[in-house]
């Protein structure tokens, strides 16, 4: 009801149970989406815990860098990640003006899209219209010059 009077309530009484149906299903997915996410977690973790332990069990102690992700790059793998990485930037200064801004303050900066929103002056919806944009965008000209990303 809340999200209702806040964003809605300038809107005909007619339009007022549409809205607020709409509303308060996406909530309740929104819920189940979040739960869902969470209980994978919950479960990752506590299948790392050693029966029996007490609560001083920290999960991260027992994990393994198996693919040695933290050690330093080959010579020739940072070579290519450079190359990419100034390929990718060469080809966001060709992305129209709205679609680069989205793009960086979302993906570079780690911006979520309400913040993106405010600092861009724009909807939700546009910056999530911009970042689609982009991305595709992106990949398709990084495809068309040999770059796969993983």
């Amino acid at each position: 009801m809340i999200k209702l009077a806040e964003k809605y309530g300038d809107r005909p009484i007619l339009e007022l149970p549409l809205l607020f149906q709409r509303i308060l299903q996406n909530t309740i997915r929104d819920h189940y989406r979040r739960q869902k996410v969470k209980d994978a977690w919950v479960s990752l973790f506590s299948s790392m815990t050693p029966k029996g332990e007490d609560d001083e069990f920290d999960p991260l102690d027992v994990l393994q860098d198996g693919e040695n992700q933290s050690a330093p790059a080959a010579p020739d793998t940072a070579l290519q990640q450079r190359q990419a990485i100034a390929l990718i930037e060469a080809e966001l200064v060709r992305l129209p003006a709205r679609q680069r801004e989205a793009f960086l303050l979302r993906y570079w900066e780690g911006l979520d899209t309400t913040e993106t929103a405010a600092a861009m002056g724009c909807t939700e919806g546009s910056v999530k219209t911009h970042c689609s944009r982009a991305t595709h965008a992106l990949a398709a000209t990084l495809k068309a010059k040999g770059v796969s990303l993983p």
